[in-house]
């Protein structure tokens, strides 16, 4: 029983630690302190649920105790003669559970003109104070509850080195005291770039989860998908805005597709288009022409998101996968590499390649990505290496890098499939 508790505590709290931890935020203005909150909520959670039962509505549950974990705190503050200033609206209704003349010294805040409190806690957490990778990695672990384990696999590092990244960014933010507000003017724009990475990033963790059972978390994607609608609204003039909106509209209206009945992933050339989402691809598809025309009115070049919708774009059109223009996506990833360089820029280029001119076209890329560090222990790079040496017959070659792609994905769903793709006698056959 208590085992089942458990199960459902960590769930609950994986879909609602970002807004707790936002919404604490608001009230005391320190996001280390309101973590530390949100985390005596999840401890009296796993105090109580297992002995009184899972309540009714546990994200609310979660919620008012962490409200007022931190009401006790600026209470607490009070008392010592503290001023308290900036602290965030009253509680809801249904949370008033403190002492009333309290709660409505609370109703002072000043309100940003978003209004949206995960959308604060992003850039607040990535304000310039912080390197840019330590602004991403906090956010992450801020707004979507995601592990430092899953952290590092996203940013292709070391999990100690995203451990240190996240207490040094929180500490920092502390000791600055840096407001919790979305910027304005020249400050929003430069904070930009950096929310729009955490947003996708939190974005592929939804769409292929690092870890656990699932395929997909789609609550993380869909939690991407309204902050990026958001900051279409919040920077209306910004081309990669509404690119980043482009590519996850188009890659979301594939999530039915890719799973089968059993929850199994299926991979993009054996999906069933007739179940991609047409609104979903109407809408990237109107985002996309959106960040063109701005970016061709400011005469700039399009970057990584607009690129990387455009390559969505053309699975989009496509009516079956025989349809894909492979030489356009090619074409568009050659664009990519040379303004946005990355190992897993190069990786998806060497599959392009191959589908357009050949698979040992692919694997020359490939090979040539072998040694590098970043993708020492990515499973992408042995699964695409193994499908080109299966396309060239070299079967025996291919089962152990499916072998070795299974051994080092985090996600069962995504073991599995490797694994039976190994298994396969003769591979591809």
């Amino acid at each position: 029983m208590h085992s089942a508790t458990h199960q459902a505590i960590s769930a609950v709290w994986r879909i609602e630690s970002g807004k707790i931890v936002a919404s604490v935020a608001r009230m005391v203005r320190d996001i280390g302190l309101a973590e530390e909150l949100a985390q005596d909520a999840l401890v009296a959670a796993l105090e109580s649920w297992p002995v009184k039962g899972v309540p009714d509505n546990p994200g609310a549950w979660l919620m008012t105790t962490a409200k007022r974990r931190a009401l006790d705190h600026l209470r607490h503050l009070k008392m010592r003669g503290e001023k308290l200033e900036e602290i965030g609206h009253d509680l809801e209704a249904q949370e008033a559970l403190t002492v009333p003349d309290f709660v409505d010294a609370l109703d002072a805040a000043r309100q940003d003109d978003i209004g949206d409190d995960l959308l604060r806690l992003i850039f607040t957490a990535c304000h310039p104070l912080l390197p840019t990778d330590a602004r991403v990695a906090l956010t992450l672990k801020l707004l979507g509850g995601l592990s430092t384990h899953e952290i590092a696999r996203a940013f292709l590092v070391p999990e100690p080195t995203i451990a240190q990244r996240i207490v040094r960014a929180k500490r920092t933010l502390s000791e600055a005291r840096v407001p919790y507000e979305v910027p304005h003017g020249q400050a929003l724009a430069g904070r930009l770039a950096s929310v729009l990475e955490v947003v996708y990033l939190v974005f592929n963790e939804g769409y292929t989860a690092t870890a656990g059972e699932d395929w997909m978390r789609p609550t993380l994607t869909g939690e991407a998908l309204r902050l990026g609608r958001v900051l279409a609204g919040l920077a209306p003039q910004e081309p990669e805005v509404h690119g980043l909106v482009a590519l996850m509209e188009l890659q979301a209206s594939r999530s039915a597709a890719r799973v089968d009945g059993q929850g199994r992933p299926v991979l993009l050339l054996e999906q069933d288009r007739g179940r991609w989402d047409r609104l979903l691809i109407r809408r990237g598809l109107a985002a996309l022409e959106r960040a063109l025309q701005l970016a061709q009115a400011q005469g700039e070049p399009l970057r990584s998101y607009a690129l990387q919708a455009s390559i969505a774009a053309c699975h989009a059109r496509a009516v079956a996968a025989a349809d894909t223009d492979w030489k356009a996506i090619a074409a568009i990833y050659d664009a990519l590499a040379q303004g946005a360089p990355s190992p897993v820029v190069e990786l998806n280029r060497a599959v392009a390649v191959g589908m357009a001119f050949g698979p040992a076209a692919g694997l020359e890329i490939i090979d040539r990505l072998q040694g590098d560090k970043a993708l020492r222990n990515y499973q992408w790079l042995p699964s695409v290496r193994g499908d080109l040496l299966d396309k060239l017959g070299r079967h025996a070659e291919a089962r152990q890098e499916f072998e070795r792609a299974a051994a080092l994905a985090g996600n069962a769903r995504e073991r599995e499939l490797l694994l039976e793709r190994a298994r396969q006698p003769p591979l591809g056959k």
